[in-house]
């Protein structure tokens, strides 16, 4: 399901504008991103969790190279579902 597909059924479903969907859905992408990058988590009830994971440095390997670097420490965002969605995915 792409997010194109996401305006039409909430469209469908409330009988707003696909223009004002539209921009909802992109303002709520952009609260989202903008939160983790701020490093605070995104917590929705019943649907779950948007969070900010911490990588430890480590070492890996350039094997064509034959060469060892040192990816430093980063962030990576993850989402982390609730209980109540992942039963209902499981049914």
């Amino acid at each position: 399901m792409t997010k194109a597909d996401i305006v039409n059924e909430i469209t469908k479903s409330t009988g707003i504008d696909k223009v004002t969907v539209l921009a909802t859905v992109e303002a709520f992408m952009d609260a989202v991103k903008v939160s983790l990058s701020k490093d605070e988590n995104v917590y929705l009830r019943g649907f779950g969790s948007f969070v900010v994971k911490k990588r430890a440095q480590k070492t890996a390997r350039n094997i064509s190279k034959n060469t060892t670097i040192i990816i430093p420490e980063h962030n990576i965002p993850a989402f982390k579902p609730a209980k109540t969605f992942t039963i209902a995915v499981k049914k």
